[in-house]
């Protein structure tokens, strides 16, 4: 069970040869299971209709909205509890990582995998490594 911060998803797609897009295709090869909320199904939707994404990418908005639908039947998708968001916002620098740390918390996740430092700096307390450690982690 993992959660995969937006930023490694969207790095994986765009760069799938890359430490990110191995964990990408690690999942695609079902080797552990997407954790993911909806909270993060949108910010994803989101993120894939940035225009710097959209140049790279080329996708319609119909077609974002059909790759988000995969990602929420091919994931676990949990429910975050608005008022243990409000508890996390003390442990986190960056309000915008709240939800990614309580979708961890909620899906009883086995690893939180983010390149974001503000995250990283709460690895003490909470399951959460660099994708390159995760990649270690899979084995070749």
């Amino acid at each position: 069970m993992v959660v995969l911060d937006t930023n490694v998803l969207i790095s994986g797609l765009l760069l799938p040869h890359s430490v990110p897009g191995r964990i990408v295709q690690a999942w695609r090869s079902a080797q552990y299971t997407l954790v993911i909320s909806e909270s993060m199904l949108d910010e994803l939707e989101r993120v894939l209709s940035y225009p710097k994404i959209q140049r790279r990418l080329q996708w319609s908005p119909g077609e974002i909205r059909r790759f988000v639908s995969l990602f929420r039947y091919y994931s676990d998708v949990v429910v975050v509890d608005e008022s243990f968001c409000v508890e996390l916002k003390n442990s986190l620098r960056d309000d915008m990582d709240v939800h990614v740390l309580a979708t961890c918390i909620a899906g009883k996740a086995n690893w939180l995998v983010s390149g974001d430092e503000d995250l990283l700096t709460v690895r003490e307390r909470y399951p959460v490594r660099s994708p390159a450690e995760f990649v270690a982690m899979l084995g070749p």
